[in-house]
């Protein structure tokens, strides 16, 4: 129905996410920033950001070479396969055949750093398929000199321990970035942002490895207005597959 993505009121998390980037804290003139990860220092903060651009610099080089690694490991063409939104498909992405691989791993951290906005500090998604992407963008970030933290979100929360939903080192009230490896309906992504959003964490951004869904989880995002990106088409991976 119209205002709504996936049956969540847009309304609703526009004004909860408004209300939460209104009260992030900024670094001054320094580039615009937010400051997010608690005691990062301005030198830190400028070092992460032209650390970042070398990764902006070669995401076509990173991309190709994902889409590469994606064809031979996780495309798969005998279908017909069953997705999350219930079509059938003639062809399915696995993506976790190449995220939990080291190689593929590190390929799509790159890639993810490619175009990951510079003022997010935390970054993750709905276990399990945005775990792998999440833990090995946050270590290649490191390797790399830039602060970065992966965060997971439980599909429900737990009764022991610390209990909830969100698992992760993250700092009251940070900003995040929200993953997917694979998206058809944008579902995983509408109940990642509902929990961030909750739990205080206002979602600046989603990146989606692959997006097959025609568009439609671009739309919803935009009417979230939360930036989105995605790497990977199906026309990247189905030409001359």
């Amino acid at each position: 129905p119209p205002g709504h993505a996936g049956g969540t009121d847009t309304r609703r998390l526009r004004r909860q996410n408004r209300a939460h980037k209104e009260k992030r804290p900024r670094t001054g003139s320094l580039l615009g920033l937010t400051r997010e990860a608690g005691n990062l220092s301005a030198l830190s903060i400028v070092r992460s950001v032209q650390n970042l651009r070398d990764f902006q610099k070669n995401i076509s080089e990173s991309k190709t070479a994902l889409v590469s690694l994606l064809r031979d490991r996780s495309l798969l063409t005998d279908g017909p396969y069953t997705l999350r939104s219930g079509e059938l498909s003639n062809w399915y992405l696995d993506g976790r055949r190449t995220t939990m691989d080291g190689h593929g791993a590190t390929l799509v951290a790159r890639c993810v750093l490619g175009v990951l906005d510079p003022g997010v500090t935390a970054i993750g998604g709905m276990t399990m398929g945005a775990d792998p992407i999440a833990v090995a963008t946050a270590v290649v970030a490191h390797e790399a000199g830039i602060s970065l933290r992966a965060f997971s979100v439980r599909k429900e929360a737990k009764a022991h321990g610390m209990g909830g939903r969100i698992v992760g080192p993250l700092e009251e009230g940070e900003a995040v970035t929200v993953l997917e490896d694979t998206t058809s309906t944008g579902a995983a992504f509408i109940e990642s942002i509902i929990v961030m959003q909750n739990g205080g964490h206002p979602v600046v951004q989603a990146i989606a490895v692959a997006d097959r869904s025609n568009g439609s989880v671009a739309k919803q995002m935009a009417e979230l207005e939360i930036p989105y990106v995605a790497l990977i088409t199906p026309e990247d991976l189905l030409h001359s597959a």
